[in-house]
């Protein structure tokens, strides 16, 4: 395995002084408010271990969540896990319920981590390819897929790298494809307030087929600017968390105590995450409206906070080197550093397209559009 690819660039981009568009992390801060209550979680004493599933009061804030936004109950003590980030949920479901031989069937582009994830547990990867383009599911190249050894599916929406969101039809359909099986689902959700209007998140926990055999993973990180802090959760049946938890208490054990505590009375109040769509859509409008005066052919930004755009039509030799090398020249000699998308493919499909990260300052995104205006 080597170095992933946004250890990569996000050191070149130090290095050369570039706007860092390619990791995706916000350089602004989080509320004040849930700093004041993870310091006071501290302040108060909650040092310690908490149980091994998570603190109390936060798993029955993400149950108060889910149902009211998805119309499902998860019990909190039973269904619903605190894990260190989103990246560590996915390997522990992994480790929990694929066996060595089994096949985990992962849609092309994906997350860097899924892959090796499915190799740690010694499961066989097989790789489906969304629809290069439009990035949709392609459900009878799915359904080719399945054998009688498919352990698992991962989809991720909205889908990162390219921001893709799946409609209700498609959860739908993939419900219907599973229906006959024993095949398991890991919805990676981890963008779920970032789907911009008027399309909406459909989690799979709303869709009942779905939901019994699913694994949903969710993130703070994301949602609330503190990726740092590396908190999410696994919502699942309870027969599938208790095998998940087995995993769970030996490779992380807990959480950090006053960030759940903290994260806990934060969500007490539903605005932050419920304004976060239109928090981060604007951001976008304002990044695409800068691209738009560049030779930057823009892909739809359906949701998520990243940006992908073709760069066929840049009047610049060096769009012809491949995507990882343009990427490198365009953070070295324009100063923005960006992610191919070929990096998220397994056999690195170049189709002339690399993504941006916009969950910046304004003041970062102008600097950045300044730059690239040049092209």
């Amino acid at each position: 395995m080597g170095t992933t690819i946004f250890s990569v660039m996000s050191a070149l981009a130090a290095q050369t002084g570039a706007v860092n568009l390619g990791q995706g992390f916000p350089d602004f801060e989080c509320d004040p408010s849930l700093l004041d209550h993870v310091t006071q979680a501290m302040q108060d004493g909650l040092n310690q271990y908490p149980p091994m599933p998570g603190a109390a009061p936060l798993r029955e804030a993400v149950s108060k969540k889910i149902e009211s936004m998805y119309g499902r109950l998860y019990d909190p003590q039973t269904e619903i896990t605190v894990t260190a980030g989103a990246t560590q949920a996915i390997l522990t479901i992994m480790l929990a319920v694929v066996h060595p031989g089994d096949e985990v069937i992962v849609l092309d582009p994906c997350y860097d981590s899924y892959v090796p994830n499915v190799a740690m547990a010694g499961g066989v990867v097989v790789r489906v390819p969304l629809t290069p383009g439009s990035f949709r599911p392609d459900f009878d190249k799915i359904q080719t897929a399945i054998t009688p050894r498919t352990r698992a599916i991962l989809i991720n929406s909205p889908h990162n790298p390219s921001g893709m969101v799946w409609r209700h039809e498609e959860m739908l359909r993939l419900q219907e494809i599973l229906a006959p099986t024993q095949i398991l689902l890991i919805s990676d959700e981890v963008y779920e307030h970032m789907v911009y209007a008027p399309l909406q998140h459909h989690s799979a926990s709303s869709y009942a087929g779905l939901a019994a055999r699913a694994f949903v993973v969710s993130s703070f990180g994301k949602t609330f600017h503190v990726t740092g802090w590396k908190v999410g959760t696994v919502a699942a049946p309870a027969a599938l968390t208790t095998e998940f938890r087995k995993v769970h208490q030996f490779n992380v054990f807990t959480v950090n105590t006053p960030v759940q505590h903290g994260l806990a009375k934060y969500m007490g109040d539903p605005r932050p995450y419920l304004d976060l769509p239109l928090f981060y859509q604007r951001k976008r409008d304002l990044f695409r409206e800068g691209l738009s005066s560049t030779k930057f052919k823009m892909l739809p930004g359906e949701g998520t906070y990243f940006q992908c755009v073709d760069i066929s039509e840049l009047s610049v030799p060096e769009k012809n080197l491949g995507e990882a090398k343009f990427c490198q020249w365009l953070t070295t000699e324009v100063g923005v550093a960006a992610i191919p998308m070929s990096a998220f493919y397994g056999d690195g499909f170049d189709q002339n397209v690399i993504r941006f990260c916009f969950a910046k300052q304004d003041q970062t995104l102008q600097a950045a559009l300044s730059r690239l205006s040049k092209l």
